[in-house]
């Protein structure tokens, strides 16, 4: 029979965060942080982990390392004592696409002994192996290679918009839609019976069952109500 201790620590090693990042607007709209999510999910339910929270930066480049999601993921790994020591991205350009900055997350995940997982790339992400590092470096740099392509697309087909219409028309924001979300959101992310906070998948079950949509006009998910959130506290700073 199994030790208390031995099966805390079973306990602890099944249970996992997922990170999401999209870069732009329109993927944290569209489908992107869903397909992520559902990739995270999807992996850890055939290994046999359990995502206990989801943390999403969105409309954030993966050029910078100032991600409040990603911070506030690395606080709770440090300091909330809560056990979870695993981290599961879609792929390893969620991460980060500019090689440097990669490699310095990866860094801070190595110095806390926090395991990266990627749903695509699969495990032992951290691994100084040298073959693992360079299939490491060589994914980054090929990621850092479509970002920059993909700003220059974005570029010329914003200069082929406006010389056929003269202006690109920007879609309204979620606020601007629903002036009381965010209130809303505030009162339901408060203390619940059990003293602690509702999780962002809870908040977004609420917002769905009162008739709320996002600026696309789709159900809410957690990663999204995480993310207008992190928006409005980054603007008050």
């Amino acid at each position: 029979m199994l030790s208390t201790s031995r099966l805390n620590w079973r306990w602890h090693m099944n249970r996992a965060f997922g990170y999401v990042r999209v870069s732009g607007k329109g993927q944290v709209d569209g489908d992107g942080p869903e397909r992520q999510e559902l990739a995270i999910r999807e992996y850890a339910k055939a290994h046999g982990l359990e995502v206990v929270e989801v943390f999403m930066d969105g409309g954030v480049s993966g050029t910078v390392e100032d991600r409040p999601a990603l911070a506030e993921m690395m606080v709770s790994l440090e300091q909330n004592g809560h056990g979870v020591r695993t981290v599961i991205i879609e792929k390893l350009d969620r991460l980060a696409r500019d090689l440097m900055v990669q490699e310095g997350i990866i860094r801070d995940f190595q110095q806390h002994g926090v395991e990266l997982i990627s749903a695509v790339e699969g495990a032992d992400l951290l691994s100084n192996d040298p073959t693992r590092k360079l299939v490491r470096q060589v994914l980054g740099a090929i990621a850092e290679y479509d970002k920059q392509m993909l700003v220059l697309k974005l570029r010329a087909a914003r200069r082929r918009v406006k010389a056929r219409q003269g202006k690109c028309e920007g879609r309204k924001s979620t606020q601007e839609l629903n002036p009381g979300i965010i209130a809303e959101i505030g009162m339901l992310r408060r203390l619940n019976k059990a003293g602690k906070r509702r999780p962002w998948n809870e908040v977004a079950g609420f917002l769905n069952a009162r008739g709320h949509k996002t600026a696309t006009g789709k159900p809410w998910t957690g990663p999204n109500v995480s993310l207008l959130m992190s928006r409005v506290r980054a603007s008050k700073d």
